[in-house]
């Protein structure tokens, strides 16, 4: 099990308790709720108990037939009538409300806590199955709560008022209506259990199948590019073949529950019109409470086989909502020391690791006992194989990750005692893909700091020298850059990548260095862009092609997850037969 499915294992009163702690907006003023349900059950009752009394009392009474008595009955049930339904009204807009606030509660809670999940978390689970989580379960628990949760408290409310004025009226034919139910009510908590199985599993399919078909479409390039729409067509139809398979053994249980209750429901009639005409006979019983008996069954009837429907949406909730309280519960393990954390000076910083090792979970070190010290403003250029361990080092620095042992620390101060926003405020990363969203360049660009003008991005970008390439967009800062950036091209997205970073004014500044193939002209203008924003700062850059080691202050060379070699290029490429003239060596032939 997954540490997102860790929630799974609740049950379904757990589940709900739970949920309520994370949404207390439901139930909030619950008591005045559950008041006005039981007022708007009892309308369902006045036409029953109208029937019987104008029956019984207005048209075979004592003194014969009484239309006074009849009109008065009418009214008085017109009357209830009306109070019962604005009872309903205000009992239905109390609910949704409630729900409504305690569930966008819930939905703002799991989005921020996705994010605050392990980075390792969130790159091995399956993106579907995450946003589907933050989605479509939360929607299947706000489902449930307007609709099937207002249908329940109606359905039970109304069921115990019908029960009162039956017993009222005929214990004996109450017992028949119970007798009949009684089976149908008992079997309840299997079908519960088949269900709550059913529709976990359902739950699943629907988060396996959002993301077949969301990868596809985010990568359609790929897709077409290699012509396997054929192979990628093929594993959408399993999914959705999966999901439907899920939903239809889920829907099995639920027409089974609802055949059944039609069943009962035949049988407490057909019971409470011959043990009525017996009782009747017998002077146990007038015929008008024989007639209310026939109004009140319906009473069951209904609320049983809408309750099948009730059930089904309360097993797809609590499935969804297990689903949800399984990512909450999941440990966000690079904790904020908030108040109590430290603040970083600014200026350039000093960077240690002291005997640092990472491991991934289930997996060997890809760093072991890894010891260096960075002066502050230094440009240090870390080199070496793929799967050497280069990149798990920036992830480290910015703590997007902490080591399994060993401290990082930045001027003196473990990583883990700084408060996020002096950390976010003090270290940018530069990935090799920098992400950007469908928006504007410069709304992209504000996340390096969000209340920066226009003017402010466009004085970034002359420090950087792009002015002039911000000058052949469309409309400048406020051209729109398409989903993923895929309106500009790879350099061009760098571009906004280092803009980015140089508007955030970090003092330490680890790059991932991209490895796109440019032409030549923006590669050079990405080397100065790079060369300013370095400027007057710490820098550590996770270096793919040699030229940049060769302008860093100093080189440190990993291999296998260790630290091999370090000094500046020129001093190692003379170092005949070492890790770095190797890699420097293969690294001309290639130019040649």
């Amino acid at each position: 099990m997954s540490a997102v499915d860790s929630g799974e294992s609740l049950g379904a009163m757990a589940t709900i308790r739970r949920g309520v702690r994370h949404s207390p907006e439901l139930v909030e003023g619950l008591w005045t709720t559950l008041l006005l349900a039981v007022l708007a059950s009892t309308g369902q009752v006045v036409v029953p108990v109208a029937v019987q009394q104008s029956l019984d009392h207005g048209l075979h009474g004592a003194h014969g037939a009484d239309a006074g008595f009849v009109v008065r009955a009418g009214l008085v049930a017109a009357v209830a009538i009306v109070v019962t339904g604005w009872a309903s009204y205000a009992m239905t807009r109390r609910l949704f409300t409630a729900s409504e606030r305690g569930l966008a509660t819930l939905r703002t809670k799991a989005f921020r806590h996705v994010h605050d999940l392990p980075l390792l978390t969130q790159t091995t689970e399956n993106r579907g199955a995450l946003v589907s989580r933050v989605t479509s379960d939360v929607d299947q628990v706000s489902q449930f709560i307007v609709y099937g949760g207002l249908l329940f408290v109606v359905s039970v409310g109304q069921m115990l008022i019908a029960t009162v004025v039956m017993v009222v009226y005929s214990w004996q034919l109450a017992l028949v209506v119970w007798v009949c139910f009684g089976p149908l009510f008992l079997s309840l908590r299997y079908f519960q259990g088949k269900l709550s199985a059913a529709y976990t599993h359902v739950r699943r399919q629907v988060g396996a199948m959002l993301s077949a078909v969301a990868e596809p479409v985010v990568g359609a390039a790929v897709v077409k590019a290699y012509a396997v729409e054929d192979r990628t067509q093929a594993r959408i139809d399993r999914a959705v073949e999966e999901t439907k398979l899920a939903q239809t053994r889920a829907q099995s249980f639920v027409a089974t529950f609802f055949s059944l209750g039609g069943l009962s429901g035949g049988l407490a009639n057909a019971g409470v019109i011959v043990i009525g005409v017996l009782l009747g006979l017998a002077g146990d019983i007038t015929s008008g409470e024989v007639l209310a008996f026939a109004f009140l069954v319906s009473l069951f009837v209904g609320p049983v086989q809408t309750g099948s429907q009730i059930l089904t949406d309360a097993q797809n909730a609590v499935a969804s909502w297990r689903r949800v309280i399984g990512i909450l519960d999941t440990p966000a393990d690079l904790v904020d020391p908030g108040e109590q954390g430290a603040t970083l000076p600014r200026g350039p910083l000093s960077v240690t690791l002291d005997h640092v090792t990472f491991a991934y979970p289930g997996s060997r070190p890809v760093l072991h006992d890894v010891c260096v010290d960075i002066a502050p403003g230094r440009r240090v250029a870390v080199v070496g194989e793929t799967g050497s361990g280069k990149s798990t080092i920036a992830k480290l620095l910015t703590r997007l990750m902490d080591p399994v042992d060993g401290v990082v620390r930045l001027d003196g101060v473990d990583l883990r005692r700084i408060r996020h926003d002096s950390l976010r405020r003090s270290i940018v990363l530069v990935p090799q893909e920098g992400f950007l969203f469908d928006d504007t360049l410069a709304a992209n660009v504000r996340y390096g700091r969000p209340g920066a003008t226009d003017e402010e991005i466009e004085y970034a970008a002359g420090v950087l020298g792009l002015g002039d390439w911000l000058a052949t967009l469309p409309l400048g800062v406020r051209t729109r850059v398409g989903q993923r950036g895929e309106s500009l091209s790879a350099g061009e997205r760098q571009l906004v990548a280092l803009l980015r970073a140089q508007l955030a004014d970090p003092d330490l500044l680890v790059l991932d260095e991209a490895t796109s193939a440019v032409d030549p002209a923006l590669e050079m203008r990405i080397a100065r862009a790079l060369e300013r924003l370095m400027s007057g700062r710490t820098s550590v850059t996770i270096a793919h092609r040699l030229s940049t080691a060769e302008a860093a202050d100093e080189v440190l060379v990993v291999d296998a997850g260790r630290i091999v070699q370090r000094g500046p290029h020129a001093m190692l490429v003379t170092q005949e037969g070492s890790v770095y003239a190797r890699l420097h060596a293969s690294w001309v032939a290639q130019q040649g």
